[in-house]
This record gives structure tokens, C-alpha cells and sequence, in this order.
């Protein structure tokens, strides 16, 4: 991504209205990305980040639809969770809100913590690591940067999900690194 010097910045600056309207319709209407950033950071902050939130929730549903490639169901499941963080980081490109992230978060774990255990633990290592991976990102998006109080909200489900880990995966090393429980 290119850095804006203050050169550039002093010749945006000296671009009129029209010019400036005009990029940033041509921008939002080329990337979507661009235009959610405009919607919950400019036009809507009240309620955009909840749009936000619900279109990315719905495009999890979405990906959790779709068949993934893979030789077994564990190595299916690790490229859908792949697919997924990757939707919930471009969320959080434009929306700082980590109360929706924490809530992406357990969204997607709900899938491979609604299966049997034993799809836990067996050679295909890649699911566990994902799981792992993502189970410490909502670790840390509670307990370091969500109020005392939310955590009350998550530390039962977390707390399960760490346990499940530990029993079954523990020889993964960011399984290892995990807390026993938050």
C-alpha cells in the first residue's frame, strides 16, 4: 500500500468539491470495501456497524454452505475456517467494533465445537491449529480488549473450548500455549 507523503497530501488538498466528490463515488462504487468504510465511518454510525455485522454474518453462513476442498472432513473444515477468518478480518478492516468481532468469532467456532470430539486429535493437524488459532484470537479480543464485563459473557464458552483443546489436542503446540481457562 503506498504511503501519502505531505506532497500528496498538500495536492489533495488543493483538489476542489467536484474532484473530491468524484473520486469517492468512483471508489465506492469499484470496491465495496470502500464503500462500507464510507457507510459505517461517515454516512450511518449509529447503525452501520450493525449492517456491517449482519451482511458479514450472513456471508458466514454462506461460506459455511459452500463444499470446501479437501481429502477428509477435518481438512474441509480447516480450509472453511480459513475462508472465514479471512471474511471476519476484512469486518474488522472497517469496523473497530470488537464486541462484533468477538461475536464473528464464536460464530464460526460454533462449527467445529458442535461435532463429536474425536474429529479432534487425529493426523490432520491443520483443523486443530486453526481451531486453536482462532480460539486464541477470541482469547485475546476478550480479555484484552473487550470490557471486564463482557467477559462474564464469554469465559463459559471459551472455558469449554479450551477444555475440549486441551483433552484432545494438546500436543499441538498453540494448543499447549493456550490458558487452561480464562
Amino acid at each position: 500500500m503506498p504511503r501519502l507523503d505531505q506532497d500528496i497530501k498538500e495536492r489533495i488538498k488543493q483538489l476542489d468539491y467536484n474532484d473530491l466528490f468524484d473520486i469517492v463515488v468512483k471508489l465506492a462504487l469499484k470496491e465495496k470495501s470502500v464503500y462500507d468504510f464510507i457507510v459505517v465511518n461517515y454516512l450511518d454510525k449509529e447503525l452501520g456497524d450493525r449492517e456491517l455485522f449482519e451482511a458479514t454474518r450472513a456471508d458466514l453462513e454462506l461460506i459455511f454452505r459452500k463444499r470446501h476442498k479437501g481429502f477428509s472432513e477435518q481438512l474441509r473444515l480447516a480450509n472453511m475456517l480459513g475462508v472465514c477468518i479471512k471474511r471476519i478480518n476484512e469486518f474488522t478492516k472497517i469496523s473497530k467494533n470488537k464486541v462484533f468481532e468477538a461475536e464473528l468469532l464464536l460464530y464460526v467456532l460454533e462449527i467445529p465445537f458442535s461435532l463429536p470430539d474425536d474429529m479432534f486429535g487425529t493426523c490432520f493437524t491443520q483443523f486443530d491449529t486453526k481451531v486453536a488459532m482462532i480460539v486464541r484470537r477470541l482469547v485475546n479480543v476478550v480479555t484484552g480488549k473487550l470490557h471486564e464485563d463482557y467477559k462474564i459473557d464469554y469465559e463459559e464458552k471459551i472455558n469449554r473450548y479450551l477444555q475440549i483443546l486441551h483433552q484432545t489436542s494438546s500436543h499441538i503446540s498453540i494448543v499447549d500455549k493456550l490458558p487452561e481457562a480464562i
